[in-house]
């Protein structure tokens, strides 16, 4: 099995990391989450260029085909950079149309989520019942336990539902779907297609992680090298040094599962890379605000802006409990 990207997946990284180092993604996420969606919007029709959601639709339907090694890819780099919106949530619904096999659906909304024109909210069974960003998002889709797929809010697309919930990340902006809307599908297909949609959202997620866990470790070995005390860096400081192996170790233990996931797409790899992933994004904040003292909790400090995401996105789309059960069950199988 291989573990190191190709040449031209290396290139994509490359081109998606230089996108998103150029631009002022912190101003973006600071503006989403005060409810400006202009910079966020524009920010993902740049990502959406670089073909980044083409890799979870068909070629069918102005595609790359389903992808999910390349897509986890872009979505370290997406986590990395800290880009705000439903990223995860618009690349599952790509991939819950694709799995559904209606041609008239995937005609009707695919296109639009492939070019990032359009975003969309993504509520599954099993998973969490509110919506991210659904108040950005031109769809959001709800996929109930009687196997009905919906579009909440009507006909019309949209879908703000209810009142904004307070969230740990205020750029990850919560509500509950409104009740009702549109069918678009229902039966077992659906619940099929939910359980497929749900673990590419689960190691997408997982992917995200990765980069939090990686932007944050960066930045907190660059504040090492510049802090001092008793007129010395305190990296150079032997409990420090430990601390920030240990945080660099789990990262990396998660990589190569976060790998093995995306070239096999089997529920316990994905359940285990999400674990692991996401305690290492978790382990890699309370690192970084460790390190950083004081002056880590401050929100004019970039660095709070992934700080307050390694929680939420460690319990999105599958707590920690969640995960293990799902690797304890894929073992007993």
């Amino acid at each position: 099995m291989r573990f190191l990207p190709t040449e031209e997946q290396s290139d994509f990284v490359r081109t998606l990391r230089d996108l998103l180092g150029a631009a002022d993604v912190p101003a973006a996420v600071r503006a989403w989450g005060a409810g400006d969606h202009g910079p966020g919007r524009a920010l993902w029709g740049r990502v959406a260029r670089t073909g980044l959601f083409a890799l979870a639709a068909d070629e069918a339907y102005d595609g790359a085909g389903l992808l999910p090694l390349e897509l986890s890819l872009g979505f370290v780099e997406l986590g990395r950079a800290g880009l705000p919106g439903p990223a995860v949530e618009t690349a599952a619904a790509a991939v819950l149309l694709c799995e559904l096999g209606d041609e008239a659906l995937a005609k009707r909304f695919l296109p639009g989520l492939v070019a990032g024109e359009a975003a969309a909210a993504l509520t599954l069974p099993g998973g969490s019942p509110y919506a991210v960003d659904a108040d950005a998002a031109a769809y959001c889709f709800t996929v109930s336990g009687a196997d009905e797929l919906r579009l909440a809010g009507g006909a019309g697309g949209g879908g703000g539902g209810g009142a904004l919930l307070a969230s740990m990340d205020p750029a990850r902006r919560l509500s509950l779907p409104p009740a009702g809307g549109e069918v678009l599908a229902a039966g077992p297909r659906v619940a099929a297609a939910a359980r497929t949609a749900g673990r590419w959202a689960r190691l997408l997620t997982a992917a995200q992680c990765l980069g939090v866990g990686e932007a944050l470790l960066a930045r907190t070995v660059e504040y090492a090298k510049q802090r001092t005390q008793f007129g010395t860096p305190i990296g150079g400081f032997q409990a420090v040094k430990h601390r920030l192996a240990d945080t660099l170790l789990g990262l990396e233990f998660a990589r190569p599962l976060l790998w093995a996931a995306a070239l096999t797409l089997d529920p316990g790899e994905v359940a285990a890379a999400k674990l692991t992933a996401g305690e290492a994004s978790y382990a890699a904040a309370m690192t970084a605000l460790q390190l950083h003292g004081a002056v880590g909790y401050t929100q004019e400090l970039d660095l709070s802006l992934w700080l307050r995401k390694a929680r939420p996105l460690r319990d999105a789309w599958g707590t920690p409990s969640q995960c293990r059960a799902a690797v304890l069950e894929a073992r007993l199988r």
